[in-house]
């Protein structure tokens, strides 16, 4: 061997060791595991199985940590699996931290579990008393009874379930946006009916208001005494046309300074009322009047988007986005006031004299819609879910329901006057982008759109049967009312949809004062005859057959049942 070839070998001899050496004094990384011999490897590469270091230091004091448990990489200590990815190091070196950012980024599938540290199992798995989540998370909470607290936030029945828990109803009733239960009514279900509906042993039987033909073989009431007419605010004026748009002509030439508004008519008296939003005027006209002459009813106030007459009482009553009230006025002119305040954007009023009701909506910061009594007390919310922004208001007053167009929605939907039997009528159909006004009239409502300038109407019990009555072509349509004499209510045509006693607040205090007292002079009179000490004597048998009960106030009788005089556990109770 040369001595070339003697050198190369000794070298190599020599390297060996040396690297060895050097790598003894290597320092690794902190995501790196440091070997015995010196090597530096991956963090994830120890405890693996695998000799990766060559001198197994990489396998060594290795922990087999039990079910739940999460072993350390570069130490030997097992920690709980619950604290990995926890935000908090757990483990010396923080690996139980370590790629964290995708897993809990991961979006599980709806059929899929997500874990406390973002793991997904399927769904089926949680609370089968088995670990699937490497943390355990899909076995916490399984004992908890949901329905010990606050009754689960459902108002009759909660069933807690293995996991989680469902609201239940009563046999009667149904459950409606997942937690109240609410009467079945079998009227508004089936919706055959337009008017009067009687429902007895599992059949319905349809029936009309005075002034209305029931027609055969169907639940429609078609209106007598005169035609229908449809009248529409617009910005040139009032238009006048047949609710079939084949007869039109202009009421009144008038033409508004601004922008068309709301609009109401007063049927039994012929007279319309209309304001725009950009005057501070209401108007009032004649329908009857050869001229057509229209006239100034009251400086009211700009912003005024509702308008509603009450011909029982004879007020009229406006709703303004620039006072953020509702107000109210006597038909000639007297009396105005503010009777509701801090309102955000009112839009639209509707009233039923007949039980006392005043409707109206706010489609500002928290849209809604509430009712009142006339004078403004008894407020009460029955919309506020579901809803962005309501414009306009009808009511179908034979069968106790409101409708509202929203032009959020691009729907038309109706509730009852106490709030329950929620339902949307018309959903968007190409004629509802931009409703404004709104009329309910035997079986259809009415309404118009300002985005294709026209009028439209609708089966109000299902949305079928969409009708385009009229394209107003350039002409921006507004506010919308029928005219019909039989749309002008009797007494007798009240809906039997609640009890609340119409009574002012004296009235009634002073009728309970009074069954109080004649109560006490009765009680008194009969312990007196008891007794002998009033001079009475026995054998008086008038005294004698006289009862608590039949000596109750004939007012109460004969009237209206109050509130507090029955108790059902089905009727709504008396507003606060």
């Amino acid at each position: 061997m040369g001595h070339s070839s003697l050198l190369l070998v000794l070298m190599y001899m020599l390297y060996l060791p040396l690297t060895e050496v050097f790598a003894r004094f290597q320092k690794c990384s902190s995501e790196e595991f440091s070997c015995s011999n010196g090597r530096c490897l991956p963090l994830n590469l120890r405890c693996d199985g695998v000799d990766h270091c060559g001198d197994s230091s990489d396998e060594s004091a290795c922990f087999d940590c039990n079910t739940g448990l999460l072993h350390c990489v570069a130490s030997a200590p097992c920690i709980h699996s619950s604290s990995s990815c926890d935000g908090k190091p757990d483990c010396p070196d923080g690996a139980d931290e370590n790629d964290c950012t995708d897993l809990n980024t991961k979006l599980c599938s709806k059929s899929e579990f997500t874990c406390t540290n973002g793991q997904c199992v399927a769904s089926s798995w949680r609370c089968d008393h088995s670990n699937d989540c490497l943390d355990g998370s899909d076995e916490l909470g399984c004992d908890l009874n949901e329905c010990e607290y606050d009754n689960g936030g459902c108002s009759h029945l909660c069933v807690d379930l293995p996991l989680g828990f469902i609201c239940d109803c009563p046999s009667g009733m149904r459950l409606v946006q997942d937690t109240h239960c609410e009467d079945v009514d079998h009227c508004l279900d089936s919706d055959l009916c337009d008017q009067i509906c009687i429902y007895s042993n599992e059949s319905l039987a349809c029936e009309c208001q005075d002034g209305y033909d029931l027609t055969s073989g169907t639940g429609q009431c078609k209106a007598t005494g005169g035609k229908a007419y449809m009248v529409i605010c617009t910005h040139e004026g009032i238009k006048w046309m047949d609710l079939y748009g084949s007869e039109e002509k202009n009421i009144t030439s008038w033409v508004t300074m601004g922008s068309p508004g709301p609009i109401a008519a007063g049927n039994s008296k012929n007279k319309l009322y209309w304001a725009s939003p950009d005057d501070d005027h209401i108007y009032r006209i004649s329908v009857d009047s050869s001229d057509h002459t229209h006239s100034e009813l009251i400086k009211a106030s700009t912003g005024i988007l509702g308008l509603a007459v009450d011909e029982l009482h004879e007020h009229l009553y406006w709703v303004s986005t620039s006072t953020h009230g509702l107000h109210v006025v006597s038909l000639n002119g007297s009396d105005q006031k503010q009777i509701i305040s801090g309102l955000s954007r009112p839009t639209a009023v509707a009233v039923q004299p007949l039980i006392g009701h005043l409707f109206w909506a706010d489609s500002g910061t928290s849209p809604r819609i509430e009712r009142a009594r006339l004078d403004g007390h008894r407020r009460r919310v029955l919309i506020t879910s579901s809803i962005q922004h309501p414009v306009a208001l009808s009511l179908d007053c034979p069968r106790g329901l409101l409708y509202w167009a929203d032009s959020g929605l691009h729907t038309i939907s109706r509730v009852a006057f106490d709030g329950k039997h929620r339902k949307t009528v018309v959903e968007s159909n190409g004629y509802l982008d931009r409703p404004f006004g709104l009329a309910v009239f035997e079986s259809r409502v009415y309404w118009s759109d300002q985005l294709t300038n026209s009028t439209c109407s609708a089966n109000k019990h299902n949305g079928k049967e969409l009708q385009v009555s009229q394209k107003l072509g350039s002409v921006l349509p507004a506010g919308l009312a029928i005219l019909q004499p039989s749309l002008w209510p009797a007494e007798k045509d009240l809906p039997p949809t609640e009890t609340e006693t119409t009574l002012t607040d004296s009235a009634f205090a002073w009728i309970l004062f009074l069954t109080a007292f004649l109560s006490l002079l009765l009680v008194g009179a009969v312990l007196c005859w008891r007794r002998s000490e009033c001079g009475i004597h026995r054998s008086l048998s008038l005294i004698g057959h006289i009862s608590f009960k039949e000596s109750q106030d004939p007012l109460l009788v004969t009237g209206p049942p109050m509130a507090h005089e029955h108790k059902d556990s089905t009727q709504p109770g008396p507003e606060m």
